[in-house]
């Protein structure tokens, strides 16, 4: 009886995906027996629009500068599939007489494009987590990979939970059960869906739905590919950790290099002495934060959910992450002024050349959006700026380096772990001596020309081989560069900002990518 009440709920949440596929990406199609209302544009004063209306919205606008037919569009747009899923886990479980409590989680995957395979999309675990936001981030997905030329389609999970509410084990438990939910539907494997972390995962979880996959599939040779962003010890790569915030700074930096972008904002070019303003010092905004300080911004202002910090003269990155890795609280940070929490989200209208959102989604709305002053914002989160709130920012003149570019070096380094785990070799350990030996014999012939000598300390600096880093290290940055430089000049080309420029670039891969492939059958 049991099992039959299963497979009539798991046949009702089927039948509830393919409904929601043929909505993905549509602001118009109504559910049965709801009428149909149209999205309108957020007038002054309200936002009307979802996460997702606004990815649809953006879509619709870049379409109009492709030349593809309506039918091509309509595919690019859908979901492939939407999966929702609740199951039990057991909590409070008494060691001695078995006794336990039951709570019902809630979770979901969604798959948006496969004109490429795998699909590609991080599981966040937030109570936050909505089938909405699941399909607008899986569909970011897709255009993302597509505008770095990584040869994913798109894809993202979610778990309806606070993991902060939860023990280690209950966590292992929901993530090795919502992993094997995946499995059993064809929805988790190297070469159908490789998930990731994102907000409240990380490798510690990535190893768990390595682990469970590998229970089910133990004769995968391939199997370390299913996940990344795994520990090292697991298959995962090094730069990994770092990879979405030095993409962020790549691509900043990158923004700041030409001078008839700068010019109009009253900016110099380069990044040495920019005032920066960070929002969310987790992984991305830490590390988009270091890296930018290390190249000689000024880190004015970080902003958090409990309160923010501000000191003008620049806030030492590397001593706050000293002072907290010390155990000491974010807010008791004795190198910058404390801010309250009521006046946090007030450090996004901070004075600034730019600004870095690196929290949540929605961040920026119609209603402070005519308050803030920075010369450029970095979408360091995905979507935190809103639609209505784009529309004000670039009338205004603000530079809006895009989250479907600017937090791509995550999935481009999780191509690279990929790669790894299928080629089942460390990147440079084939050729890294090779590569130190050749420098050795041409530093060598040099020294002789010149008849100078070098030390052993000069020699080693001067003839070492790129090690796996270093390897990762340029492969990101190398993508950031091109990526940008693309987007640019369809910018200058279309004459439109270069959000829309981004997804006018995805679309037109993924739609050629469609018309090359066929319909089958």
């Amino acid at each position: 009886m049991r099992a039959a009440r299963r497979v009539s709920n798991v046949r009702r949440v089927r039948r509830g995906a393919v409904y929601r596929d043929a909505r993905c990406f549509s602001t118009s199609a109504a559910r049965p027996n709801e009428q149909k209302q149209e999205t309108i544009w957020p007038q002054k004063g309200e936002e009307t629009m979802s996460f997702f209306d606004s990815v649809s919205h953006y879509y619709t606008q870049a379409s109009k500068y492709t030349t593809f037919d309506e039918d091509i569009l309509k595919l690019v747009k859908k979901c492939s599939s939407v999966y929702r899923v609740k199951f039990p886990v057991k909590v409070n479980v008494d060691e001695k007489t078995g006794k336990h409590n039951i709570i019902v989680v809630e979770g979901y995957r969604v798959q948006h494009s496969h004109h490429r395979l795998p699909v590609k999309g991080g599981i966040r675990y937030s109570e936050e987590v909505t089938q909405d936001e699941v399909m607008a981030l899986a569909s970011l997905m897709t255009l993302k990979c597509a505008v770095v030329n990584v040869p994913f389609g798109g894809a993202k999970g979610g778990i309806k939970i606070n993991p902060k509410k939860f023990g280690v084990g209950t966590l292992e438990s929901i993530t090795r059960r919502y992993a094997s939910e995946l499995i059993k539907k064809g929805m988790l494997g190297p070469g159908l869906d490789v998930p990731a972390p994102d907000m409240g995962t990380g490798p510690r979880e990535m190893a768990w739905i390595k682990d469970t996959y590998e229970a089910f599939h133990p004769n995968e040779i391939n199997s370390a590919g299913c996940v990344t962003g795994k520990p090292i010890s697991q298959g995962g790569i090094l730069g990994r950790n770092e990879a979405t915030g030095l993409g962020v700074y790549y691509c900043i930096r990158e923004a700041v290099k030409y001078a008839e972008d700068m010019t109009p904002l009253k900016l110099t070019t380069g990044i040495a002495g920019k005032r920066v303003v960070i929002q969310g010092l987790g992984n991305v905004g830490y590390h988009s934060a270091y890296f930018l300080h290390e190249d000689g911004a000024k880190i004015i202002a970080i902003a958090e959910k409990d309160g923010g910090l501000i000191n003008r003269s620049g806030i030492d990155i590397t001593a706050l992450f000293k002072h907290m890795s010390n155990g000491g609280k974010f807010l008791d940070f004795a190198g910058a002024e404390k801010v309250s929490k009521d006046d946090s989200t007030r450090l996004l209208e901070e004075e600034c050349d730019i600004l870095v959102p690196a929290a949540l989604e929605n961040q920026i709305t119609d209603q402070n959006a005519p308050r803030i002053k920075a010369k450029i914002i970095a979408e360091a989160a995905n979507g935190p700026v809103t639609s209505a709130a784009d529309e004000i920012l670039f009338k205004n003149g603000v530079l809006i380096i895009p989250d479907i570019l600017c937090n791509a070096g995550g999935v481009t380094v999780s191509y690279f772990e990929w790669l790894k785990n299928l080629s089942h070799v460390s990147m440079g350990k084939m050729n890294r001596r090779y590569e130190a030996k050749g420098k050795e014999r041409i530093m060598n012939f040099l020294a002789g020309l010149s008849q100078k000598t070098l030390t052993d300390a000069q020699m080693h600096e001067l003839a070492t081989g790129a090690t796996e880093k270093d390897i990762v290290y340029s492969g990101l940055e190398d993508t950031m560069i091109r990526s940008y430089t693309a987007l640019r000049n369809i910018r200058l080309e279309k004459k439109c900002p270069l959000r829309i420029a981004a997804f006018v670039d995805a679309i037109t891969k993924v739609g050629t990518s469609y018309n090359q492939l066929g319909i089958w059958p």
